[in-house]
């Protein structure tokens, strides 16, 4: 069981490219975030999903015996909300955040933000890589938060200076 949440539910057995199938159920994980319209239950659910891919990616490291392996993809599922944080607070207020017209609206946002994650997730700029060498599934995970960061930095200033 812990190894097939680590694997994302299976997304991670995907034959190619599974970060990005894992990214794919992270959306899902955003959207169930973003439900509850609450600034506190994103950040308490982004909190508990991040020491969860820390443990469970570490549990899966230890299973196959391989130092971050391919269908281990928690790790994106996890720090994908995180990249929409920016958006999220140069969108609109929370009550907003749910119904289709604004992710209609707003879709290409979500999938600017979704190639940046999966940009920065392979691309690993510094300190992204480096955070790998963290021991356990901290290595796992963190990495992932880190290109999360990248991606906002990135939005952030594309908002401040286009007006995106």
């Amino acid at each position: 069981m812990k190894l097939w949440i680590a694997q994302g539910f299976g997304a991670g057995w995907a034959p190619v490219a599974p970060g990005t199938f894992g990214s794919l159920v992270g959306l899902g994980w955003f959207l169930a975030l973003a439900l509850t319209r609450s600034w506190v239950w994103f950040i308490l659910g982004n909190v508990a999903a991040f020491v969860i891919s820390v443990w469970l990616c570490g549990e899966g490291e230890r299973l196959l015996q391989k130092k971050d392996p391919g269908s281990i993809v928690l790790d994106e599922i996890a720090a994908l909300p995180c990249c929409f944080i920016v958006w999220m607070l140069a969108a609109s207020p929370p009550k907003q955040w749910l119904g289709p017209a604004f992710y209609v609206r707003h879709a290409g946002g979500m999938l600017a933000i979704f190639g940046l994650f999966r940009l920065f997730d392979v691309w690993k700029p510094w300190p992204i890589r480096q955070s790998q060498n963290l021991p356990g599934g901290l290595g796992v995970t963190v990495d992932d938060f880190l290109a999360a960061l990248y991606v906002n930095l990135t939005f952030g200033a594309a908002v401040l200076f286009f007006g995106v």
